[in-house]
């Protein structure tokens, strides 16, 4: 009966309160980002995860056999820049919009897997994959057949996430977990400090300019909500982890999507606009094609 809290299944529970505080990280992210760069904020939302992965590794040594360092840095890249595009639309668009577009990453796994592992791509993840397409396409309403940038960095936030959770299949076999989670964060804390460094010498193109900024000091009730967003996104992780290690990957993977209604309601709460028909319809058919994909996997 300990697999039971409260009456519901533990890993359930996990990851409703995951969901939960993933959505509160990207409140205090949307509160900041209006406030300090992209790029900064994505800076303060890693270096927290350094200091505890890092933590952990000093505690108890990583036991790897490694061979894949090209690999580990695609893993740590493709997180990053997926991670840096969703802290910058979420300053722009409503909040439930921008975490919809990043939980579109299951689409785009189902067909990397396909691709580069070679995992069957039965019927319905296929009928979940243009469902989710279709629920894209009314999120984003492009005028003229044309998707403006906020959108195409939404869709990178998923498609950058999806290759890097399709990267971390291959890297299991070699690294040590710490030692992926610590690509990303390593990755995703370096960058930053390095692209905020070359900014004054640099003119990137309009497409780019959300990966450059000056560095910006905090101040503040700022530092408090960059603290907020540091532990509540490291509690999350956390809690995301015990979830899948108490209940199967495809219910804990349905569950995950609660974390698009708690961010309509804190974005709601936050001066977000109240969705359209039309964009309320595709977040369903997101969270459908989703679904379909997660039970696939049982």
């Amino acid at each position: 009966m300990k697999k039971y809290l409260l009456g519901i299944d533990r890993g359930i529970l996990y990851m409703i309160i995951a969901s939960l505080s993933f959505a509160v990280m990207g409140g205090f992210a949307k509160v900041v980002s209006e406030i300090l760069p992209p790029v900064e904020v994505t800076f303060f939302r890693n270096v927290f995860g350094v200091i505890l992965v890092g933590y952990a590794i000093y505690k108890s040594p990583l036991k790897q056999i490694g061979g894949k360092p090209l690999l580990l840095l695609f893993r740590g890249v493709m997180g990053f820049t997926a991670l840096l595009a969703y802290f910058y639309i979420i300053a722009y668009i409503p909040l439930g919009e921008a975490v919809t577009y990043n939980k579109t990453s299951p689409i785009f796994v189902a067909i990397f897997a396909f691709l580069f592992l070679g995992e069957k791509l039965p019927s319905s993840a296929i009928f979940a994959v243009l469902l989710g397409f279709i629920g894209i396409l009314l999120i984003a309403q492009p005028e003229g057949g044309v998707f403006d940038k906020y959108d195409v960095l939404g869709i990178f936030s998923g498609l950058g996430a999806a290759l890097a959770y399709t990267s971390i299949r291959e890297l299991r076999q070699y690294y040590d977990t710490r030692a992926i989670v610590m690509s990303f964060m390593g990755v995703g804390t370096v960058a930053p400090l390095l692209l905020m460094l070359v900014t004054p010498y640099v003119n990137p193109p309009e497409e780019l300019d959300f990966m450059f900024a000056i560095y910006v000091m905090p101040e503040g009730v700022i530092w408090f909500y960059i603290l907020m967003m540091g532990l509540s996104a490291t509690f999350s992780q956390i809690l995301m982890t015990k979830a899948y290690e108490h209940t199967k990957a495809g219910i804990v993977g349905t569950i995950s999507y609660t974390n698009i209604v708690f961010a309509l309601i804190i974005g709601i709460a936050l001066g977000d606009p109240i969705p359209d028909i039309w964009t309320f319809l595709g977040i369903l058919l997101v969270i459908t094609s989703g679904l379909i994909v997660a039970l696939a996997k049982k």
